[in-house]
């Protein structure tokens, strides 16, 4: 290959070269003044034969101590995660249990609400669909500020911000005043998931980004779990205001933690070019052995600090038709999750169910949707997310329908719902990790915000229309039949996602999701 000449390996210079795909990676690993290998000789065969003769030549000049530079995404790449990324992943995954908990609070808290403030149950259509539109305006907006300034600091204040209207929440009587709260609520939720998504994406290696990503996002169903089950133990002793107070108390004591604790994204720093001293700070718990050796690590690699309005660069270098085919399945998939979510608790109790059949059915859906987040990236590196995802939606369909049409006991109900939560919220960490890996670090913000954004217009129609059906006087079984419709129209936008997007697509196969 010709990159791998001997010009090029007296320079090594690998901010102005692509890292090679490398069995394992163990070519870029570089232990400061320790020689990978004695010398040209003792390069494995491996290597000679993926790279071509070249390869010896640069491993030789590792061995002599020729000035090398690094980038630092290379250094991420090419290294096993340590504890310090590790814990980063861990810090977002609290704050995105927190999001899951205050966004789905509000669901199982409507019939005890409806009760003591004589609001009817239909009125709360436009209360669940005003925190979803703070929540896309936040992940439209907050991705391209965080691209420009920074993701630690959104995090942090919009952790910050649901904590605080989440506590005013519980001093709400009034529809107007729970309409202008959760709309609040929903600008600090909306900022939140799009910069946590950023920010742990670039501490994990591109090799493994499909398979953290879906698991960090166990957080979101993790904590509609935890919620559904504060609920049902907290409402008889407590009324439904304590469960807005421990959801606002629980991320205001995690915000102060993530001052001290969370970092900044390293890749960010590099690529802004002007905090080598942040850099090399980090790098030190990422990479000591770079920290202490003697290789140069560049802030910069050409092409990758974008220039203009962010948004732009998301449909720049063929990938107009790969964003739009990603945004489709986006609308789709959050519009059958808070359809179900928002309404499944009320729709239960009308066919004559309790309201604690509902709060538990609901749980056990969040709760099926910890497991498919946790299974979705060794499924899509294994068979690919076209395949994956289109089994999802069918899947999908046919545990609604089931539950439509067949009068199941209780027990196989909550097996159905589980079923459900497995393959909808499994499906949306998959969408979230391929959103990741799809854009390059300098928009990757913007990239997930916007996707998540427009999947949130669909969140926002989910619960108006559920209200609408309500007043029409649509019953349990017809709105049910309707959420099944759902998954199929998700199903086909994949399949044509798939086979329109063309080379630059975000369903990438089996190979394209586990490397580089």
């Amino acid at each position: 290959m010709d990159r791998w000449t001997d010009a090029w390996a007296e320079k090594f210079k690998i901010e102005q070269v692509e890292a090679p795909e490398a069995p394992q990676s163990p070519f870029w690993k570089y232990s400061g003044k320790a020689p990978l290998f004695r010398d040209a000789a003792a390069v494995p065969a491996v290597y000679t034969q993926h790279f071509g003769a070249g390869a010896q030549n640069a491993m030789a000049s590792i061995a002599e101590g020729k000035s090398q530079t690094w980038h630092v995404s290379d250094i991420i790449d090419q290294r096993p995660m340590g504890a310090f990324q590790v814990w980063t992943v861990i810090l977002g995954g609290l704050v995105l249990v927190l999001d899951g908990f205050d966004a789905q609070t509000i669901n199982f808290l409507i019939p005890s609400i409806a009760e003591t403030t004589r609001i009817p149950e239909h009125g709360f259509g436009p209360i669940l669909s005003a925190s979803l539109i703070g929540l896309m305006i936040a992940a439209l907006t907050t991705g391209p500020i965080a691209d420009r300034w920074g993701r630690k600091w959104p995090v942090i204040l919009s952790t910050l911000s649901f904590a605080l209207f989440s506590l005013l929440s519980a001093r709400a009587n009034t529809r107007s005043e729970f309409l202008i709260l959760r709309f609040l609520t929903g600008l600090g939720l909306g900022g939140a998931m799009p910069n946590v998504v950023a920010l742990t994406s670039e501490y994990i290696p591109k090799r493994l980004l499909a398979v953290v990503i879906p698991i960090l996002f166990v957080g979101m169903p993790l904590g509609g779990t935890i919620s559904g089950f504060a609920a049902r133990a907290m409402l008889p002793v407590w009324g439904w205001r304590s469960v807005f107070l421990l959801g606002g108390i629980l991320p205001l004591v995690i915000s102060l933690i993530l001052m001290v604790v969370l970092p900044e994204s390293i890749q960010f720093l590099a690529a802004r070019g002007k905090d080598s001293p942040k850099v090399v700070k980090i790098l030190a718990h990422v990479a000591p052995e770079f920290a202490q050796g003697h290789a140069k690590i560049a802030l910069a690699a050409p092409g990758e600090r974008q220039r203009g309005v962010p948004v732009k660069h998301l449909f720049t270098d063929g990938r107009t038709a790969g964003t739009l085919f990603l945004w489709i399945p986006y609308f789709m998939n959050l519009l059958l999750i808070y359809f179900l979510t928002g309404w499944l608790p009320a729709l239960l109790r009308d066919a004559g169910m309790s309201v604690k059949a509902g709060v538990t059915a609901t749980a056990f859906m969040n709760f099926g949707g910890v497991f498919g987040c946790l299974i979705e990236g060794a499924l899509l590196r294994r068979w690919g997310a076209s395949v994956i995802l289109t089994c999802e939606y069918v899947l999908a369909g046919m545990f609604i329908a089931s539950f439509a049409l067949l009068a199941l006991p209780f027990p196989v109900l909550l097996m159905m719902t589980f079923g459900s939560g497995l393959t909808i919220i499994g499906a949306q960490g998959g969408l979230n990790a391929l959103a990741a890996r799809f854009y390059p670090i300098s928009v990757r913000s913007t990239g997930v915000g916007w996707a998540l954004g427009i999947g949130r217009i669909g969140s926002i129609v989910g619960p108006l229309i559920g209200g609408m059906f309500l007043l029409i006087g649509w019953n349990t079984r017809d709105m049910l039949l309707f959420a099944s419709a759902i998954a199929l129209v998700a199903f086909i936008s994949i399949l044509l996602g798939d086979r329109l997007s063309g080379k630059v697509t975000a369903f990438a196969s089996a190979s394209e999701l586990g490397g580089h």
